[in-house]
């Protein structure tokens, strides 16, 4: 029978559990879990409504508290967004959940004394060092004439004194963009959101943008030439740079 929403409901009960007894957390995490198998199940998109709440109730066998307990929960991870008034749909399910714990956990572990903006520095120069080398040689051109761009731009903002870091950025997702995984894309923007709104907040690092201009021109260059541990390397003295810069101001003063 089609719900409100349009959405048929699927006349296959889903077991519910039986709460007495039962432990609250892991009761909770159950309707989680049962909701996104609902979602999987019926294979729903991001932006495709949800069953109504009195149809979850009975679906997943669940009071409403529960029930909303478990949708609130989920829209804290994007699977699902609660809209007021018009229903609860299926999220963008987006990597903001792991930019703010990523953040969260840098800011906390620098002032326990870690070098925690350094990891997280660590991490996105293991990724991308991985990835960099497949790239060699197998950028289209149209993606080439892009970088071109974004290169000359960064070197007038440093002619102009302007900052580089949008500009940095969108050079990262263009040259990545060519391994034509969408997921991969998201996972390097959430490194890059993470690192740069930790580094924003806790430190000033000098930066000398001239040589942050000759490192993606020769990352670009090695890109281009199919040289994939020329491009390994390039990538690798960029995020030396990074890091000799950060190192003597990552830590708190204790």
């Amino acid at each position: 029978m089609p719900s409100p929403h349009g959405f048929a409901v699927c006349s296959r009960r889903i077991p519910s559990v039986r709460m007495a007894g039962y432990p609250l957390a892991m009761a909770a995490r159950d309707l989680q879990e049962r909701i996104k198998k609902l979602i999987v199940d019926e294979r729903l998109p991001s932006g495709a409504p949800l069953p109504t709440e009195p149809e979850l109730m009975r679906l997943l066998g669940a009071s409403r508290n529960s029930v909303r307990e478990a949708l609130k929960a989920l829209q804290a991870m994007g699977i699902v967004e609660i809209r007021h008034g018009f229903g609860t749909y299926v999220g963008s399910m987006s990597f903001a959940p792991m930019i703010e714990g990523l953040a969260f956990r840098t800011v906390a572990g620098h002032y326990r004394g870690e070098d925690s903006l350094l990891q997280l520095l660590e991490l996105r120069e293991a990724v991308e060092t991985g990835l960099v080398s497949r790239l060699a040689g197998r950028l289209p051109e149209a993606d080439l004439v892009e970088l071109d761009a974004l290169v000359e731009r960064m070197e007038r903002e440093a002619a102009e004194g302007t900052g580089l870091g949008e500009t940095d950025r969108a050079f990262h997702a263009t040259l990545y963009r060519g391994l034509d995984n969408v997921l991969l894309g998201e996972v390097l923007e959430a490194f890059w959101d993470a690192f740069h709104r930790v580094q924003r907040d806790l430190v000033d690092v000098p930066q000398d943008p001239r040589v942050t201009c000759r490192q993606h021109r020769e990352i670009l260059d090695a890109v281009r030439s199919g040289d994939s541990l020329r491009a390994e390397r390039a990538i690798r003295d960029h995020f030396g740079n990074i890091r000799s810069r950060l190192s003597p101001v990552a830590a708190p003063r204790r």
